[in-house]
């Protein structure tokens, strides 16, 4: 079709204005309007596109098939740890029913006769937690130390192996790392831990405890310990967030004047805090789990915890590894699964924490 320019004439009353139009009969000019018609556009065919009037979403069975399999896991999952929660207290009751002193506060564990059973978590709760924020204390900033120099400092050709070389740390046995821990690590840290007891044992956390400096069996040798064995995870999820900072503010920064390190200081490391935070609080989550190396490495006592790192003592985990000699019988199972049930909960408590604390960084 033709887009050529198309004229009309249109009348109107009054006298004739020179170079108006044509006068015309009756004293009506006639003004000539040229216009330009607009190209025709071509309209989509009516059905469901986007600009049909009745058009409506259509799904992909991909897309179904995907929402259906995320929404069922999802759902799944809950399912699950509703499940082992309510095993749990299922199984704790007819022991907890028995208990002859405060499960929470009791420092005893007399399991034995099932008529007069005394036993509570309050020691086990407390050397879990030190030895647990013990090894996060001393892998936090290395963790942080390491991922800073991968992520800003490390040549091209060394970040790559070195990279895999901490991540093949994670794949390590935990009982590989007890049998480390407790004939290798613990003779050569001995004169470090008989130093520190001596130049600061006025100071709780150093003074003498129940455990046995010189044969490795206490808080301080595990606690280094699970510090190597959590580094991997912290390092590996602080090393993948740092790398996603924006390279528009890295530049912006070196534009500035900025040096490396303040580069790190003003961009990398405040994008990465909530990502550091997170694997910080995954790596406390396996150091709360952890069974058989600490089982390995600390030596129980039934001396009174003093909260000293030269103290002795069984956390939850290892002390459920302890007791397995007793799960044949249900009411003395109930007992550990009763622990094991406080260890649920602070497991669930530590990530509540961590996710209010990665909201408010992001607020």
């Amino acid at each position: 079709m033709s887009d050529a320019p198309i004229t009309s004439t249109s009348r109107s009353p009054g006298p004739a204005t020179s170079g108006a139009g044509v006068g015309g009969p009756n004293g009506t000019t006639e003004d000539t309007i040229t216009s330009t018609k607009a190209p025709e556009t071509e309209h989509p065919p009516k059905g469901d596109g986007p600009g049909s009037g009745n058009s409506k979403t259509v799904t992909r069975p991909g897309d179904r098939i995907f929402s259906s399999l995320a929404s069922g896991s999802a759902i799944f999952i809950t399912v699950v740890i509703a499940a082992i929660g309510a095993f749990l207290i299922w199984r704790a009751v007819p022991a907890l029913s028995r208990n002859q002193v405060n499960f929470l506060t009791s420092r005893e564990w007399v399991t034995q006769n099932i008529n007069a059973m005394a036993f509570g978590v309050l020691d086990l709760f407390q050397v879990t937690v030190l030895v647990s924020l013990f090894a996060l204390v001393l892998a936090m900033p290395i963790a942080l130390g390491i991922a800073i120099f991968l992520t800003s400092y490390s040549p091209k050709w060394l970040t790559r192996p070195l990279s895999y070389t901490i991540d093949l740390l994670a794949a390590v046995p935990s009982i590989v790392y007890g049998l480390w821990g407790l004939l290798v690590f613990a003779p050569a840290i001995t004169p470090v831990a008989v130093w520190l007891n001596d130049t600061l044992g006025w100071f709780p956390l150093f003074a003498d405890g129940s455990g046995s400096i010189t044969g490795g069996g206490t808080i301080f040798t595990a606690g280094i310990v699970l510090a190597v064995m959590i580094l991997p995870v912290i390092t590996a999820v602080t090393r993948e967030v740092f790398i996603q900072t924006p390279r528009s503010q890295i530049e912006a920064a070196l534009a500035l004047g900025a040096t490396r390190w303040e580069v790190v200081r003003t961009t990398v490391i405040p994008f990465g805090k909530s990502g550091y935070i997170s694997g910080s609080m995954l790596g406390l989550g396996r150091a709360l789990g952890e069974t058989m190396a600490l089982y390995l490495i600390l030596r129980t006592t039934s001396q009174a915890f003093g909260w000293s790192l030269f103290d002795g003592g069984s956390t939850i985990a290892s002390k459920i590894a302890l007791g397995y000699a007793e799960f044949n019988n249900d009411i003395q199972a109930g007992a550990y699964i009763a622990a094991g049930l406080v260890l649920f909960v602070l497991t669930f408590v530590v990530n509540a924490a961590a996710r209010a604390v990665i909201a408010g960084k992001k607020d």
